[in-house]
């Protein structure tokens, strides 16, 4: 068994898993790459400058994050969780199916909050009950979005399940404050990744808004791991959004509400791309 700290990466597959996962292995950790596909996974894998392992599963069913967790835990302690896998979603509320509504609010907050209650209860007693700053410590990264912070047209969904995870992650830090279990967030703004539709990757272009490599943000995960911050914004200015959104939210309602006839615009697109599904199965992000 590696001597290495080890890590498990949920959605590993996806271009921000992909990226965090090779940015942890430089960094000495032995990586776990969680997904649902192999093909992509093993090429992750081949990838890595450590020692590594797959675990295929679904998240949203709980035999599988039982397995996965399971599997995960014959390596050793896991000293960090990154609960990055999701989906995405862009249309009109009102086009939006009730399937692909609880699809959605199941991968991107449900599974990672039960996947978290069960990896919490298998961690060693002492790190909940020795005072902090004592024995081994664990930490546990949620990567959420700007989206989580900022309500934006077309992704009343998305949006809704990452609040959701930002609230959860918030109150599970402050609660576990006084343990060696560490609890983050992290908030990437639009990427550069196969989560972004053809008409997203259209609308941000006419908008103007930028978008970061998978890298970048990978990056900025780091920064975040090395630090003692509970959260961190990723890009300018949806950083300076994300807290005036907070403190003055009208503000935000008129810099969006100046382009809403814009977004509208790209709703259209959705249904000539793909009348099967409003739903982006791509994992995060």
């Amino acid at each position: 068994m590696s001597k290495n700290k080890l890590c498990l990466v949920t959605g590993a597959s996806g271009g921000i898993g992909n990226a965090i996962a090779s940015e942890l292995s430089c960094a000495g950790y032995t990586v776990i790459l969680q997904g649902r596909d192999l093909e992509k996974l093993v090429e992750v894998k081949k990838k890595l400058i450590n020692n590594s392992h797959i675990v295929l599963g679904d998240l949203t069913n709980e035999k599988d994050r039982t397995r996965i967790l399971n599997e995960s835990f014959e390596y050793g302690e896991i000293e960090l969780l990154v609960n990055n896998a999701g989906v995405s979603c862009f249309s009109s509320f009102t086009d939006s199916d009730k399937e692909a509504l609880v699809n959605l609010m199941d991968v991107n907050l449900l599974s990672p909050m039960l996947f978290t209650h069960e990896f919490l209860k298998r961690l060693p007693s002492t790190h909940i009950n020795e005072h902090k700053g004592k024995g081994n410590k664990t930490t546990i990264v949620n990567v959420g979005s700007a989206f989580g912070s900022i309500g934006y047209p077309g992704f009343s969904l998305y949006c809704a399940s990452k609040f959701g995870l930002r609230g959860f992650t918030e109150s599970l830090s402050r609660e576990l404050a006084d343990t060696n279990i560490r609890v983050a967030y992290l908030a990437p703004r639009a990427t550069n990744t196969e989560i972004n539709s053809v008409k997203v990757e259209k609308m941000n272009s006419a908008l103007g808004n930028s978008s970061d490599s998978p890298e970048l943000v990978a990056k900025q995960f780091m920064a975040l791991l090395k630090s003692n911050k509970a959260r961190k914004f990723v890009g300018w200015p949806e950083k300076l959004f994300s807290r005036l959104n907070g403190v003055l939210p009208e503000v935000v309602d008129k810099a969006i509400g100046s382009k809403l006839s814009k977004i509208k615009k790209f709703f259209s697109l959705e249904h000539n791309e793909s009348s099967s599904s409003h739903v982006s199965l791509t994992e995060e992000k």
